[in-house]
């Protein structure tokens, strides 16, 4: 993802949304900065509080709004949380859809280190989702989990699966990889050096990044270690 969006958009959603009966047009009529703000309140409030025990005052003080001004954009409880998750889910795999052409198209060594930089500066736009997110894959949230962090997931590896498809269809991977399960390696690799730099608790405990090593760094030094696995050998090397 060389050219990550700065923000999460999600203007392009709302005509299906609305056709789906998730928001009101009263919603969808709201300035965009008012949307996002009360998408951001939802989530931060799912992320603390859990998704089955949100409370409605608590995302209209977030948000600066009336609770009766959340029932004019969506309707109940149950369609204000649904909206979130649809956004959440619909913009992050559509991130990784966009950007796997791309990433497959360019060198593997490339290829990572743009996946890591592009994911990295889009989720720092996005502190809120992040924060929901981690709920679910690090705090083991069921709802978070099988809504939202399975698909999201899902796409991620599939896209690190079409990068390294395409690096063997030039020769750059050694010959025999077993492409499943090294999709599914590498994948776990990038999400740990991602994530480290996004979740500092987590960081404690991986311990990827620190006053001595600057995440380029560890970046660099992760793609050095994948490439030495999956890479061709080179004519010195053999």
């Amino acid at each position: 993802m060389t050219e990550a969006p700065n923000s999460l958009s999600i203007q392009a959603l709302l005509p299906e949304l609305e056709q789906a009966g998730l928001i009101t047009r009263t919603f969808r009529r709201l300035d965009p900065d008012r949307q996002r703000a009360i998408l951001d309140a939802i989530l931060e409030e799912a992320a603390e509080r859990g998704p089955t025990s949100v409370s409605i005052k608590g995302i209209a003080r977030r948000a600066g709004v009336s609770v009766g001004a959340l029932y004019t954009y969506f309707g109940s409880r149950d369609g204000l949380l649904a909206f979130a998750v649809q956004v959440c889910v619909r913009s992050m795999t559509q991130l990784f859809e966009a950007a796997g052409p791309e990433l497959a198209a360019m060198p593997v060594r490339q290829a990572l280190t743009a996946y890591v930089t592009g994911g990295l500066e889009w989720s720092r736009t996005t502190a809120a989702l992040v924060a929901y997110f981690a709920r679910g894959a690090y705090q083991g949230d069921p709802a978070v989990v099988d809504e939202v962090v399975r698909p999201v997931a899902e796409a991620m590896r599939a896209t690190i699966g079409s990068i390294l498809a395409a690096a063997r269809a030039r020769g750059e991977l050694r010959p025999g990889l077993d492409l499943e399960a090294t999709s599914r390696v590498v994948h776990a690799l990038t999400v740990v050096v991602c994530d480290a730099q996004l979740l500092p608790y987590l960081n404690v405990y991986v311990q990827v990044v620190g006053d001595d090593v600057a995440p380029q760094r560890a970046l660099a030094a992760a793609v050095d270690l994948i490439m030495s696995g999956i890479g061709a050998p080179t004519d010195e090397g053999r």
